[in-house]
């Protein structure tokens, strides 16, 4: 079934606890990412893996301020609109970029794809991404690149886009845009965040004319452990995700009531990297 073609014009059966979680958090990546200004218009695009081999994405045609947890599409492995609530379809470079990477990664939760200034900016140098500066050396040589084919409507460039990521969370996507990955929505845009920063302070530094400071390969690949082990502690991503989505006004407390604090958070001397100071 094409992409722009429905199953159904409207979920048949309420979400579960599960899924409205998940669409809570993909709507509120939609709505920081145009906060924050990395949206381009209604292009780009940020899907959420669904149980079942299906995904969430966005309408296409509407801005990522519009986006709201009950006009997401839900897509399955094949393309297959099974939910499209406003009846708009999807992009269809985004179901190929989309639907490659949650087929051949299942560790992957979130695929985030965007057209910022900055990072088009720095997918077209042929250096690419440099480890300058704090933000950037979490991504040492944790970074695919992916040559430019065109626009993505090509089904056979989903082989290559997988192959060129490997095992990373972040891909570049040379003269087009910036690529990340998360187990969860909250990874994904902490990452793209963290990416765009990067790439902003490259570019900036790059400018100013002045020699470079240049961190040693060892350094590098010492910030970025310590980067692994902040996401992965009581006080990385899913903290720092609370603290966006108060931006949005949704509840989300620093300290859930409901969460018992795991051993990992339970002090700031626990945590491998309490903050990124």
């Amino acid at each position: 079934m094409s992409t722009n073609e429905t199953a159904s014009p409207s979920r048949q059966h309420p979400a579960s606890p599960s899924e409205q979680l998940i669409r809570r958090d993909l709507a509120a990546a939609y709505r920081l990412m145009a906060l924050d200004g990395m949206d381009d218009g209604i292009s780009t695009h940020i899907s959420a893996r669904l149980p079942g081999e299906r995904f969430l994405i966005n309408a296409l045609g509407l801005r990522f301020e519009e986006v709201r947890p009950d006009n997401l599409v839900t897509v399955d492995a094949d393309g297959t609109l099974l939910d499209d609530p406003t009846g708009l379809g999807i992009n269809p470079a985004g179901f190929t970029i989309h639907s490659a990477i949650h087929a051949a990664r299942p560790d992957v939760g979130c695929v985030l794809h965007a057209h910022s200034v900055a990072g088009v900016a720095v997918s077209c140098l042929e250096d690419g991404l440099k480890p300058l500066n704090q933000w950037a050396m979490q991504f040492y040589a944790r970074t695919g690149y992916h040559a430019y084919e065109g626009i993505a409507l090509d089904l056979a460039e989903r082989k290559r886009l997988v192959a060129h990521l490997g095992p990373h969370m972040t891909l570049v996507l040379r003269q087009h845009g910036m690529l990340t990955c998360g187990t969860s929505v909250g990874d994904a845009f902490l990452r793209m965040r963290d990416l765009e920063r990067s790439c902003q302070a490259q570019l900036a530094a790059e400018a100013s004319g002045q020699a470079l400071t240049q961190a040693t390969p060892e350094l590098c690949e010492h910030v970025a452990r310590q980067y692994e082990r902040w996401n992965a502690s009581g006080q990385g991503v899913d903290l720092a995700w609370r603290a966006e989505l108060r931006r949005l006004g949704i509840e989300a407390p620093a300290a859930p009531s409901s969460a018992a604090p795991s051993p990992a958070s339970s002090t700031a001397q626990e945590s491998p990297c309490a903050t990124h100071d």
